[in-house]
Parts: structure tokens; C-alpha cells; sequence
């Protein structure tokens, strides 16, 4: 049983992961998580290559370690299509976030959504395995598989109720103007 409780929380910190991809107006270093730079022919993530700070509300200062990843961490940038355009300053990066506008803000939201439905799904694969896994196993008695299942989907609801409240915290985060 705790297997699949540590399942399910990996399942909501990958939902968590996924949410703070998705930027909502103010700049935070998450934005950049997914992109990969080619460093030594190891794809690496930006923030293990570069310092990432937030010096305003809606721009990103990008400090890489070594001065000559400065255009390759500029066209990972770009590569990654999240909407953002790079400007090389001398030895750093600037990022500013454009504006949102009301029709970006529904679409952020949309995809959040997305994530979170994709989480839940996640969940009830991990309720599903656990209670095929008690069905499969002959050594405990019927009342002992139907007390588990409960207890399984106590862990269901409560894993699914966390996703919900992580969803309306970002959306209501998105939306926010």
C-alpha cells in the first residue's frame, strides 16, 4: 500500500513540475527547467550551467559559468518555443516576459488543466495497478482485498483533491491580471 501512496505523490510532484513550466505573468527561473543546452555532449539543463535570477517582476537574468555558452544558452532559448526571445548582453542573457494578454491567460489555463487532467489519469493507472495487485493475491481474504481497496481509494481521493487544489491555485494565479 505505501508503494503506491509514494506513487501517487510522484505522480503530484510531476504535476507540480509541469505547473511551474507554465509562467504566469511574473518571471520565476522554473520557466527555463526544460530547457536543455548541449554541454560536452550531455544535454544539460540551463540552471546546472548558468546562474538564473529574477532581478524585475518580468524579466529572467540568464549568468552562465563559462562565457562561451552564452550563444548556445541563447539559442536553446529560442529552440525551445515557449515564447520567449533571448537578448545578449555582453556576458549574460536577458529575458523579459511579454505581457499577457487575456486570450494567452485562457490558453495557459487551458493547458493547465491539461496537466492536471494528465495527473489525475496518472493516479487512477496507480489505483488500478494496486487493485489488481490485491486481486492477483490469494494468501489475504476477501474482507482484508475489500478494506485495502478502501483504503486505496481514500489515497485516490485525497491525491486527486491535492491535484484540484494545486489546479485552482495556478489558475487562479494565471488569470490574475
Amino acid at each position: 500500500m505505501s508503494e503506491y501512496s509514494e506513487k501517487m505523490d510522484k505522480a503530484i510532484e510531476a504535476t507540480e513540475r509541469e505547473f511551474s513550466k507554465i509562467r504566469a505573468g511574473q518571471a520565476s527561473p522554473a520557466i527555463l527547467n526544460g530547457v536543455r543546452i548541449d554541454y560536452y555532449g550531455t544535454p544539460t539543463p540551463i540552471s546546472q550551467v548558468a546562474k538564473i535570477s529574477v532581478p524585475e517582476p518580468r524579466m529572467l537574468l540568464v549568468t552562465p559559468w563559462e562565457k562561451q555558452l552564452v550563444d548556445t544558452i541563447d539559442k536553446a532559448i529560442l529552440a525551445a518555443n515557449i515564447g520567449l526571445t533571448p537578448m545578449k548582453d555582453g556576458n549574460c542573457i536577458r529575458v523579459t516576459l511579454p505581457i499577457l494578454t487575456t486570450e494567452r491567460r485562457k490558453e495557459l489555463a487551458k493547458i493547465a488543466r491539461k496537466h492536471a487532467e494528465d495527473g489525475r489519469v496518472a493516479i487512477r493507472n496507480i489505483r488500478r495497478d494496486a487493485n489488481d495487485a490485491l486481486k492477483k493475491n490469494k494468501e489475504i481474504s476477501e474482507d482484508e482485498v475489500k478494506k485495502q481497496q478502501d483504503e486505496i481509494q481514500k489515497a485516490t481521493d485525497k491525491a486527486i483533491a491535492e491535484i484540484d487544489r494545486l489546479l485552482a491555485e495556478k489558475e487562479a494565479d494565471i488569470l490574475k491580471v
